[in-house]
C-alpha cells in the first residue's frame, strides 16, 4: 500500500504563486507515473498535469498556459506543481496520483487553493 500525502496549498492573492508537494510513503515514482487533479466547487474533477516513470512531462487543457509545471524529486519520493499567475479560478482542492497507463490507483486526500482576487 501507498500513502500520498499533499501539502503547500493555502490562501494567496491573484498573480501570486504556489509550490505544491506531493510525498508518498515509498519509492514509487521512478516505477508509477504520478500526476495531478483538480477540483473546483460544484465542477468535476479536472486532470492538470502528468509525470511519467521515464521523465516525461505532460500537460492538461488550455488553462495551463505554462503557469503550471510538474517535477519529481526521486530521493525524497515527491512529486511538485508550479503554479504561477495564479487566477481565482484557480480555486480548487488540488490531488495528486499515482498509476500506469492511466489507472490511477493511489490518491492524496487533497491540498486546498484558495485565489483571492
Amino acid at each position: 500500500q501507498v500513502q500520498l500525502e499533499e501539502s503547500g496549498g493555502g490562501l494567496v492573492q491573484a498573480g501570486g504563486s504556489l509550490r505544491l508537494s506531493c510525498a508518498a510513503s515509498r519509492n514509487i515514482f521512478s516505477d508509477y507515473n504520478a500526476g495531478w487533479f483538480r477540483q473546483a466547487p460544484g465542477k468535476q474533477r479536472e486532470w492538470v498535469a502528468e509525470i511519467f516513470s521515464s521523465g516525461a512531462l505532460r500537460y492538461g487543457d488550455d488553462f495551463v498556459k505554462g503557469r503550471f509545471t510538474i517535477s519529481r524529486d526521486n530521493a525524497k519520493n515527491t512529486v511538485y506543481l508550479q503554479i504561477t499567475s495564479l487566477k481565482p479560478e484557480d480555486t480548487a482542492v488540488y490531488y495528486c496520483a499515482a498509476g500506469l497507463y492511466g489507472n490511477w490507483a493511489y490518491w492524496g486526500q487533497g491540498t486546498q487553493v484558495t485565489v483571492s482576487s
